[in-house]
């Protein structure tokens, strides 16, 4: 492994120090020091609250692919945009993002190997090139990093929030009205497959936005996530009583008997991704293609004519400025033990 290294020039947190250098989300960097690929003065440091001292050295590695078995990459992903320091794509669902020990199948890390697209690495080799994810059953817009200083500056935009995305859901009864959901995120205790709203937990915060009412109960709705935490989406539509149609982890029942089309996999999409391109400075916006099951499952729950108009992206930006400027928050309190 080759190690990289750097003179602190303030007395400085470690683990601030190395996100404010190299990127990457803080969970990454924190697992990076706890594995002990992290020096102080020539010293291994595994915690990520090390003070460092102004003109101590900090080296780290990026450590080496753990050897996972994987079946072939025997599917493709559609591309969006490409160029010298960013790979944009609209992810299937049913594609895991990077690998992990439990994962068999192949991954859309294994995917961009294969595609030979040259990937950023100071995320490690299982997360090469990877700025935020998605879900598996989830699909849409996805910002890949080619190089480490892109994979850096599209780091900073999500803590900043000028990077994000815009989603569309099919949700199993309609919102009272568009709302503000803010409630802390972390493993179910119950259910360990399952995230929730926990004490303790990361705070979160989503915007729901009502966009269409359709057959039965069902309702076509938007997100905007102003946190990245697993699974926020649906966490937070639980927290007031709604599922994504397909989402039986959390609790969605099919209501309205033989259903049609069936529901294969949980409608949620990415639908639109902003950022600042991180060579040019650029501000970009990206639709990802509602794929075929979702648009048809759109179509046979709502009228064909309107969801033209709610589904146009240019539109939903602005509809959700107007949700965050005159929607009061409503807070979530975590259950008691």
């Amino acid at each position: 492994m080759s190690k990289n290294s750097l003179i602190a020039c303030s007395d400085e947190r470690l683990d601030k120090l190395l996100h404010r250098h190299i990127g990457g989300s803080r969970n990454q960097i924190e697992h990076l020091i706890k594995r002990g690929f992290v020096e102080v003065g020539g010293k291994k440091t595994t915690k990520a609250g090390h003070k460092v001292r102004i003109g101590e050295m900090v080296a780290w590695q990026i450590p080496p692919e753990p050897s996972y078995e994987r079946g072939e990459v025997d599917f493709d992903i559609p591309i969006i945009y490409e160029d010298d320091d960013i790979l944009v794509i609209n992810k299937p669902s049913g594609v895991i993002v990077h690998p992990a020990p439990s994962v068999k199948e192949a991954t859309l890390v294994d995917w961009l190997k294969f595609k030979g697209v040259s990937l950023s690495t100071i995320s490690g080799e299982e997360r090469h090139g990877i700025v935020h994810r998605l879900d598996k059953e989830t699909s849409g817009a996805m910002v890949v990093a080619k190089n480490n200083a892109a994979h850096e500056k599209l780091s900073r935009q999500l803590q900043d929030k000028s990077m994000g995305r815009y989603y569309i859901a099919i949700v199993d009864y309609p919102l009272k009205d568009s709302t503000i959901v803010e409630g802390p995120i972390a493993r179910n205790r119950a259910n360990r497959l399952k995230m929730g709203i926990v004490s303790g937990g990361k705070p979160a915060k989503t915007a729901f936005l009502k966009l269409l009412g359709g057959t039965g109960s069902f309702e076509l709705v938007g997100a905007k996530l102003f946190s990245g935490r697993t699974h926020q989406i649906r966490v937070h539509l639980e927290s007031i009583g709604r599922h994504i149609a397909g989402d039986h982890l959390y609790g969605f029942k099919s209501h309205e008997g033989k259903m049609k089309p069936k529901i294969e996999r949980i409608l949620l999409h990415a639908y639109v991704l902003y950022l600042k391109h991180p060579a040019t400075g650029e501000t970009m916006r990206f639709v990802a293609e509602i794929p075929l099951d979702m648009m048809t499952a759109c179509e046979t729950y709502f009228e064909k004519e309107k969801l033209d108009e709610v589904l146009d992206p240019r539109a939903l930006p602005g509809r959700f400025d107007d949700v965050c400027s005159r929607v009061r928050t409503k807070r979530i309190e975590p259950e008691r033990s």
